[in-house]
């Protein structure tokens, strides 16, 4: 299968070509190199053994989408390609909305032209917003989402219905994520956060490695084990093969899966854990709570196991070992 994997060399993009090369599929990899870059291209294939085609373009510019689908004769798309940090999107919102959505329609509709009708979307729990329950299973309704980045989520995953409601010959599969961490077991791709990192396991990494003071871990008083919050941590190896899995199992129609470990695991646990399996010291404190933070959420990934055949297999020792391995290589 010829698979476009836009955002190809980003943080999950990465992983997943990676897996994608691994079933013996024919990749191809468009990104504009915003939160990437090109060295990765090179580590990709020197994981892989193969040559892998490549297009520095914007997804914003038609003209060029077109070129890719004119040169390559395309059967499915992965589509990660999108602005993604949470606190950037609440500073500059109309960015998000121009380059999320446009993007996407652009490519929607590029592939509308050339017959390409088969899509795994890359989405977010983020969607999901505040439930009743903390176990968030796919039959929920979309929530109130926190921060433009999840609405843009939300909002293309809307369009996708929409799409699918006009033509039932689309093959659409959302993937809505939980909380990817981990490193590919060589130590030559994983999470590399430009400027200070916004998510846990990276900040953790950084503090570790001595390149940040501290770690803020915010709240010791939710109503959780040890008070700090949960979350489902998924490796990204793990989360890499359910799009692989999205792409060869994922049946006719318009699809919906949680990729998660179905776990909740404290933002305490995460750092001793890490502790403890690297032999260092990662230096925090207990701070206020932030506002709009939950205190616990984690998936439900029986839709996954049962349709796709996907499971984790990694665990949160996994998780920390080949974070840190990464790190070691890229100090």
């Amino acid at each position: 299968m010829k698979v476009l994997v836009t955002g190809g060399l980003g943080f999950i993009g990465s992983h997943t070509v990676v897996e994608l090369l691994e079933e013996n599929n024919d990749v191809i990899i468009v990104d504009n190199l915003y939160n990437s870059k090109i060295e990765v291209l090179g580590k990709l294939e020197t994981i892989s053994g193969n040559s892998i085609k490549f297009y520095q373009y914007d997804l914003l510019d038609k003209e060029k989408l077109d070129e890719i689908f004119a040169e390559n004769e395309i059967d499915s798309v992965i589509h990660f390609a999108g602005y993604k940090a949470v606190g950037e999107s609440v500073r500059e919102p109309l960015m998000y909305y121009t380059n999320n959505l446009i993007s996407t329609l652009n490519l929607l509709e590029v592939m509308k032209k050339y017959n390409v009708k088969k899509i795994v979307f890359s989405s977010s729990a983020t969607v999901y917003g505040e439930q009743e329950s903390p176990k968030y299973v796919e039959t929920m309704k979309r929530g109130e989402t926190a921060s433009p980045y999840g609405t843009t989520k939300a909002m293309i995953e809307k369009m996708l219905e929409d799409l699918y409601a006009s033509d039932n010959s689309w093959n659409i599969t959302i993937l809505r994520y939980f909380n990817p961490v981990g490193a590919h077991k060589s130590g030559l791709i994983g999470e590399e956060p430009n400027g200070i990192p916004n998510n846990l396991m990276p900040y953790v990494m950084k503090v570790a490695a001595g390149k940040l003071e501290q770690l803020s871990i915010f709240g010791n008083d939710y109503p959780t084990p040890d008070g700090t919050g949960v979350r489902d941590y998924i490796h990204v190896v793990d989360l890499a093969k359910g799009h692989v899995k999205a792409l060869q199992n994922s049946p006719d129609g318009l699809n919906v899966y949680n990729l998660g470990s179905g776990k909740g695991v404290s933002v305490l646990e995460l750092v001793t854990t890490f502790e403890r399996v690297n032999e260092l010291k990662v230096n925090y404190k207990i701070v206020d709570r932030r506002p709009g933070d939950l205190p616990e959420y984690y998936a439900d990934p029986t839709k996954a196991l049962k349709e796709l055949d996907w499971k984790t297999e990694k665990t949160l020792e996994d998780i920390c070992k080949d974070t840190w391995n990464y790190q070691k290589n890229n100090i």
